[in-house]
């Protein structure tokens, strides 16, 4: 009869050795793992909302919403499983005008009293080709949600000057603003809203990526 010593030896050196492989195992993975999360720089102002509308169909109006936050996610392997959340605060839009940022404010409008925040939520990220994608999601806005759907181009990736990863996009999409519940009278051409958006985010790390959640 062996000695039970060597076999507890023997059974704890096998335990150990597949503990081992299976921690490799899960760390090549983890390693390996396409889906990567980004925050969008608000903090560097290297992302931007902004907007366009006629007025009086002589020229373009020009305004942005200077306070919002959001993150995504890219696929690199399967770009259509990615995702995209922002909020805004509505009450930060800013035309570059006081008086009508005011009223673009308040019940005739926005609302901001009553609807502090806009929301958008992605449900699908379609891939198009040549860096080109359909995003569609929810957009929360003026209390209502509905489906939106924003043409995207992905403008460029890779390692910035300070040692991190960026990866930044392109979006547009037109809003009518009666579908929103503002009925004010613009004039015939100025009944639709083109929203521009200019996203550019820094890859997170998996832990700064799960503390963020």
């Amino acid at each position: 009869m062996k000695p039970i010593g060597n076999r507890k030896a023997r059974l704890l050196g096998t335990l150990t050795g597949g503990l081992l492989l299976a921690t490799g195992f899960v760390s090549t993975v983890s390693a390996s793992e396409p889906i990567e999360h980004y925050a969008i720089d608000v903090r560097g102002a290297h992302a931007f909302v902004q907007f366009r509308i006629p007025h009086l169909g002589f020229s373009w109006l020009y305004g942005r919403f200077n306070e919002f936050d959001g993150s995504f996610t890219f696929d690199t392997k399967n770009p259509a499983n990615s995702t995209v959340n922002v909020e805004i605060q509505t009450a930060s839009i800013d035309s570059n005008h006081e008086r009508r940022d005011d009223h673009l404010r308040n019940e005739d409008f926005l609302h901001v009293e009553q609807h502090p925040t806009a929301s958008f939520k992605s449900t699908a990220f379609e891939p198009l080709g040549d860096d080109r994608y359909r995003l569609a999601g929810d957009l929360t806005l003026m209390g209502m949600t509905d489906s939106v759907e924003i043409e995207v181009e992905q403008i460029g990736a890779g390692t910035d000057p300070w040692g991190g990863y960026r990866r930044g996009f392109e979006g547009q999409t037109t809003l009518t603003l009666a579908d929103w519940g503002i009925d004010y009278d613009l004039g015939p051409s100025a009944t639709e809203v083109e929203m521009i958006l200019s996203i550019e985010g820094i890859r997170q790390e998996p832990e700064e990526a799960s503390s963020g959640d």
